[in-house]
């Protein structure tokens, strides 16, 4: 420690390698570089997907907000059973296939574009189909990284992996923009496929692998689902953040599905224009990743997961004030702010949760809060596309802005109001 202090006294740089941190470690470095690369292709598909429906073939409000929920069905469907599949087999295998097969997936709509097949009902189909290889590789990948980076450093591990994950939020909007005005949408999903196909081949080359799961001739499916039930449900601090991010989540889809709606048709942006205003959501991302660990021990790992939410959600209403012209952009200061304050929370969130489970239950601790906090983004997507049928995108923007800001209850009504560090042990 004396030795740290005169080097930093004397002005003397720190070795790289310290400031790298985990990114040192080899296998750590190859996650890092396949969530960078499979992350990108799915920023991609969150602009260019609903932009096949909207400016390629025509969907009204609602049948934007039904492709909404195609694309979040997953969680509903296989969310609970899921994390006992993931249980029972090797994570990294499990992120590996599921990478692979979505990239197949999505390579079917360019495909059926080029052969005039393409229909909304296709676009239904393969939302569905990559939602659900979506739970399933979303469970793995949060279960396996307690595993490869231990639980000392989990908070380093999510906050280094939540920073790339926000510059591929600039950079995936970024670069969908221009490219959706170039070759079209269903083109442009031909970059979300090779990029997730180039994550799960890198991912093959990590090195660390688990233990298999000890195979027992007894498996309940039934008995393994509600272990995981319970065990979620009995933990306040766990329940909490279940509960708020499910409420988050159904209003935070009801704003997005209306979102693109409104920049194509009532502000009049380009592809172009709607990239930049989305980008802005990725700096904001960045921004928070950078000083999610910083305001963590500042505010406390508690305090900060509803004290993030109550501070920038209220901002999102800039975007239904804003008018064509440069008062957009000036809303997206809002969404900035939105994703600053998620990536705050969801760092220390995320971290609390690892922490407080023990390594047999991690996927399906993971896939119940997901089943919940998820469960109901399809009614998010329903529920919006029919607001947007009453009240248009402007007023469905006004309630989802005020639902987001709602989500703070659970969280600020718990213990964790008050935890300020996470928890030293995980639970038998």
């Amino acid at each position: 420690m004396r030795q740290t202090s005169q080097i930093r006294q004397r002005g003397i740089r720190m070795p790289k390698s310290s400031r790298l941190g985990l990114l040192r470690d080899r296998d750590f470095g190859r996650l890092f570089a396949a969530t960078a690369l499979g992350q990108l292709g799915d920023r991609i598909i969150f602009l260019a997907l609903p932009l096949v429906a909207i400016a390629a073939l025509r969907a009204d409000e609602f049948q934007v907000g039904l492709l909404t929920s195609m694309t979040t069905a997953g969680s509903l469907l296989v969310g609970l059973p899921a994390g006992a599949w993931v249980d029972r087999m090797r994570k990294r295998s499990v992120m590996i296939s599921t990478d692979l097969v979505r990239a197949l997936t999505l390579l079917t709509i360019p495909v059926a574009w080029w052969a005039g097949l393409l229909t909304l009902w296709w676009l239904y189909a393969v939302a569905l189909a990559h939602g659900v290889l979506t739970v399933f590789f979303d469970v793995a990948y949060v279960s396996y990284l307690p595993h490869l980076v231990g639980r000392s450093k989990l908070v380093e591990g999510n906050s280094k992996l939540s920073t790339m994950r926000s510059v591929t939020s600039i950079s995936g909007p970024t670069l969908a923009g221009p490219l959706v005005g170039l070759v079209g949408a269903p083109a442009t999903l031909l970059v979300s496929s090779a990029g997730m196909a180039l994550s799960g081949l890198l991912a093959i080359t990590i090195r660390k692998r688990e233990q298999k799961p000890e195979r027992s001739e007894h498996h309940q499916l039934g008995r393994e689902i509600k272990e995981g039930l319970k065990f979620v449900l009995k933990h306040s601090a766990l329940r909490a953040i279940m509960l708020g991010d499910a409420v988050f989540n159904l209003f935070l889809i009801m704003y997005q599905s209306m979102l693109l709606v409104f920049l194509e048709r009532e502000i009049g942006l380009q592809p172009f224009g709607i990239g930049l205003v989305l980008s802005g959501m990725g700096c904001g991302a960045l921004l928070g990743a950078l000083l999610a660990t910083t305001v963590a021990t500042r505010v406390g790992q508690g305090p900060v997961i509803w004290l993030a939410s109550l501070v920038t959600c209220p901002l999102t209403v800039l975007m239904p004030l804003a008018r064509p012209g440069w008062s957009v952009y000036v809303a997206a200061i809002g969404l900035a702010a939105l994703s600053l304050g998620g990536v705050v929370r969801v760092v220390s969130q995320s971290s609390f949760q690892q922490a407080m489970t023990p390594d047999r239950l991690l996927g399906r601790m993971s896939a119940t809060t997901r089943f919940v906090s998820w469960g109901g983004i399809p009614l998010g997507g329903l529920l919006g596309g029919a607001s947007g049928s009453v009240f248009g995108a402007t007023g469905t923007l006004w309630i989802g802005a005020a639902g987001m800001t709602l989500s703070v209850l659970p969280n600020f009504l718990s213990p964790l109001r008050t935890m300020r560090t996470l928890p030293t042990e995980k639970a038998p």
